[in-house]
């Protein structure tokens, strides 16, 4: 079974180059990049355009690397004409870590063209943590010649949280044997060794990797492309939907997987989200860090069809209006199908 996941891990990734399964959340994953390939006082560019951005800016901090923070407003992605100055002052750099889409605030970096930049004058390594895109937006780790790839099982994966998996390069590979810091439980080393066989170094949660091994054949049923493109259906039309209802975007580049829209000024958050977990049965996230009470954040992703996104915007006027926001679900409906309609959805 692993050799299967792991196979079709390498399909999701688009990628001929090993992917580990760990037992880990994301974070573990992206702690066990930092602690595999550098060692303290590497030059590590950090871009950071949002709570978890920053967050893997502070954990390349703690292990003593030298980090070049390049920030951007939360809500705006990253921007290839600041990551190339920022590696023309830093030529020592050996990593730059990306975010593909920001959770925090539903944004999209372009991944290709930021990986481009990197290659143009730099043999750093490119880290990108894919957790909310892995399964949902395109991602082409051979083609776009990444280093080392995060995703998280809960997201586009489809699976309770609990695993992580990490697509790594001949490049990566090589740079452990240079990278000092100790490591058991998160060494790629080990668990590159234990792949080989079909096994992993250390206890499995084998009965997240069973429900991982049901998803993956879904993603691979459907057709990678075909996944890609559901999700920026679904995008458009929750989008369209927002629009409607008179909601704002937080992001100036909204991904195709999750959305953030800003609170209407009438509407608090603990009161939205109580009316739309009790009346419409619905569970929605709010803002972190500087967005707190400010934001919510609605997820399409991973097993989710255009109907459910209709019932979706429709239970959410509901709540708006409500709370002291004039939505009509009718019309955000409407808009919804009207997105919908001209595309056929691959899981209806």
């Amino acid at each position: 079974m692993l050799r299967r996941v792991t196979s079709n891990l390498q399909y999701l990734f688009q990628t001929s180059q090993p992917v580990l399964t760990l037992t880990s959340s994301a974070t573990g994953a992206v702690e066990a990049t930092v602690l595999n390939l550098f060692s303290p006082g590497d030059t590590v560019i950090c871009a950071t355009n949002g709570r978890f951005a920053e967050r893997w800016a502070s954990l390349l901090g703690m292990y003593g690397m030298r980090v070049i923070e390049l920030p951007f407003e939360w809500g705006d992605p990253v921007d290839p004409a600041a990551l190339r100055q920022a590696l023309r002052k830093n030529r020592d750099a050996r990593g730059v870590y990306l975010t593909h889409c920001e959770t925090s605030s539903g944004t999209a970096s372009d991944v290709a063209a930021l990986a481009a930049v990197v290659r143009e004058s730099s043999d750093a390594l490119v880290c990108v943590d894919s957790v909310t895109a892995a399964g949902g937006l395109e991602l082409r780790f051979d083609e776009w010649m990444l280093d080392a790839c995060i995703a998280g099982s809960q997201k586009g994966l489809m699976t309770p949280p609990g695993l992580s998996c990490v697509a790594l390069s001949s490049r990566a590979i090589a740079a452990m044997e240079h990278a000092s810091l100790p490591r058991m439980y998160f060494d790629f080393r080990r668990a590159l060794a234990a792949i080989e066989g079909g096994d992993t170094p250390w206890t499995p949660a084998s009965t997240l990797i069973a429900m991982l091994d049901e998803s993956l054949q879904m993603i691979r049923g459907e057709g990678l492309e075909h996944v890609w493109a559901r999700h920026r259906r679904l995008g458009t039309a929750f989008r369209a939907a927002a629009a409607a209802m008179g909601l704002r975007l937080v992001s100036r580049a909204p991904a195709d997987t999750l959305t953030a829209l800003w609170l209407p000024e009438a509407v608090s958050w603990p009161a939205l989200n109580a009316r739309l977990r009790d009346s419409e049965n619905m569970i929605v996230a709010g803002g972190q860090g500087r967005f707190a009470g400010k934001i919510f954040r609605v997820a399409h992703m991973g097993y989710a069809a255009g109907e459910e996104i209709v019932r979706a915007v429709e239970g959410l006027a509901r709540a708006l209006s409500a709370c002291g926001h004039a939505a009509d679900a009718e019309r955000a409906a409407s808009a919804a199908r009207r997105e919908l309609e001209h595309h056929p959805d691959t899981l209806e």
